[in-house]
């Protein structure tokens, strides 16, 4: 039995009827970033879905945008049920250490290549996070998303 359809509409319904306040988010938002003291946090300001052409079923991919004072980080996700992968670029394009945080399963790493990119296979669904950690020791963590 897949619950997925139901649980969205259930949160849309708490989010329409009761929304989250604004300080509450930005207080969440200021205690996940001691996950990571010295990150900065970016922030999801852009998301969509696409359908593959000639893909039969559900596949599409999910695009989102993330952005931190002087980083921006693309991330494309494709597959369905639990195959997802990552596709995704830092800019400005440097090599990386990335990790992905989950908080119920093992953490993936990959190797972001010098123009930015990298990948990430078998991505657990549930709620995720990025974490870049640049040749000058600072890091760039990406806000929780849920797959």
């Amino acid at each position: 039995m897949n619950e997925e359809p139901f649980l969205d509409e259930l949160r849309a319904a708490f989010q329409r009827m009761d929304p989250v306040p604004d300080d509450v988010l930005a207080a969440g938002r200021s205690a996940l970033s001691w996950r990571e003291p010295s990150a900065d946090l970016a922030e999801l300001t852009d998301e969509s879905e696409r359908e593959l052409a000639g893909v039969r079923g559900s596949s599409g991919l999910r695009l989102l945008t993330f952005r931190a004072p002087g980083h921006t980080v693309e991330v494309e996700i494709s597959g369905v049920g639990s195959e997802l992968a990552m596709t995704g670029r830092l800019a400005p394009a440097t090599v990386a250490d990335v990790r992905l945080r989950h908080p119920h399963a093992v953490e993936l790493s990959a190797r972001a290549d010098e123009r930015g990119r990298f990948v990430l296979t078998d991505v657990p669904k549930g709620l995720v996070s990025l974490v870049f950690c640049l040749p000058d020791a600072s890091c760039v963590v990406t806000s929780w998303i849920l797959l």
